[in-house]
């Protein structure tokens, strides 16, 4: 029986529940069928050399399967995926759904990033307001590449893979905008895969460890 224990955030603040990375972590393991165990730490503890010793930056999640430990969410997605089954069975499919995980976390994931951090933490500034345009603009460039590759296909190498997983955790990043909705068919795939029972399974996962942890209760 396989032992996997999932360490991720006690809380986080409403704005940003449902978008924490051990989302795709758990979303993996609800598409490959795999129960896990949580392990939920405070701040205070992300910040002890205990922790940083299985995760070097203090961040969340970290895993650990079978004695293994891995951490940052899209090694852990791919650590699952190849272990199981999450990935095309045939090679050429097999190795373009990897390279659409890479594409997620490095070619479309910083602008996101980028535009989150202007949008809740500094959309006053000046220096923000004069970004945000330029970076938007870039932004849809990138959706609009992923929508033309993506086509007429329900997922991005056919069949639904570990690749779906990281593409959609990026777009999350983009709830508080319009800017997926001006992109049709990035949208309904969106939708598609956030349809999927498994992604319900653990989306209600981390919110309830979130409403359990609630310091207002």
């Amino acid at each position: 029986m396989t032992n996997i224990e999932l360490t991720t955030l006690r809380w986080a603040p409403p704005a940003f529940q449902g978008q924490v990375r051990d989302l795709a972590v758990r979303w993996a393991l609800e598409e490959a069928g795999l129960g896990y165990r949580e392990r939920l730490v405070s701040d205070d503890e992300r910040r002890s050399a205990d922790y940083r010793a299985r995760q070097p930056f203090g961040q969340v999640p970290a895993y650990r399967e079978d004695g293994v430990e891995v951490f940052e969410s899209g090694a852990i997605v791919l650590f699952i995926a190849e272990r199981h089954g999450l990935l095309p069975r045939e090679t050429a499919a097999r190795e373009r759904a990897k390279a659409w995980m890479f594409a997620a976390l490095n070619s479309v994931d910083p602008d996101i990033i980028a535009l989150g951090d202007i949008d809740h933490f500094a959309a006053r500034e000046v220096w923000a307001i004069e970004r945000r345009p330029a970076l938007v603009e870039s932004l849809l460039r990138r959706l609009a590449s992923v929508a033309a590759d993506l086509a007429s296909r329900d997922f991005l190498v056919g069949e639904f893979s570990a690749a779906d997983i990281s593409m959609v955790m990026a777009l999350r990043g983009l709830r508080h905008t319009d800017l997926v909705a001006r992109v049709p068919v990035l949208d309904a795939y969106r939708q598609r895969c956030e349809s999927r029972p498994a992604f319900q399974r653990a989306l209600s996962a981390q919110l309830a460890a979130f409403a359990r942890h609630n310091p207002v209760n």
